[in-house]
């Protein structure tokens, strides 16, 4: 089983950071069926991270120094796009020039463009800066006419269960008198 084989390669560690709580299978992307040879055993931290569902604490990867060293190459991976991202860290920006991928291995870390993007993610956020998830229940603070509508929708209207929009973290949809409308996310807070 790929938990047992990763456990035994990591020696039960997450084999970025070295932690040993709430570790699970990492698939480096792109990858089409989970093997030993593109998936890496992480911690929780590390893949929220990776994944861009929690902001990236830069301190959290300045062991990436020693990770980075791996010799794995899905960890190598990981490594070299997580420190692309962090690229405006002095001590990152050092790791990568001296972090050496063979141009296949460079090529795969390239594949998915991470590499491209910088350390900030951005999440829906509420007038006041509070996240948004999925099914949450918001008020409006603002009285809004419904494009296409003849409703409006009135100030200190609860909307439940809420979808966001993924491209756009400045929009969410919701039900407003049983329809369903865009609403930007800068006329609502959090329920």
């Amino acid at each position: 089983m790929l938990i047992d084989e990763l456990k035994s390669r990591s020696e039960n560690t997450c084999e970025l950071c070295g932690s040993t709580e709430n570790l699970e299978i990492y698939e480096v992307p792109p990858t089409s069926t989970p093997n030993l040879d593109n998936s890496i055993l992480c911690c929780s931290v590390c893949k929220a991270q990776i994944e861009k569902t929690e902001q990236i604490q830069p301190d959290h990867w300045k062991v990436l120094g020693e990770s980075m060293w791996s010799p794995n190459l899905p960890v190598q991976i990981v490594a070299w796009r997580m420190l692309s991202r962090l690229r405006n860290e002095a001590w990152a920006s050092d790791y990568l020039d001296i972090l050496y991928l063979d141009d296949e291995a460079l090529a795969w870390a390239k594949k998915t463009g991470d590499h491209e993007a910088d350390a900030t993610v951005e999440f829906h956020q509420d007038s006041n800066g509070t996240r948004l998830f999925e099914g949450d229940t918001v008020v409006l603070i603002k009285t809004l006419d419904v494009k296409g509508s003849s409703i409006s929708a009135k100030l200190g209207t609860v909307v439940k269960n809420i979808r966001l929009v993924h491209d756009n973290t400045e929009q969410i949809e919701g039900k407003v008198e049983g329809q369903t409308i865009v609403i930007l996310t800068k006329y609502l807070r959090k329920g």
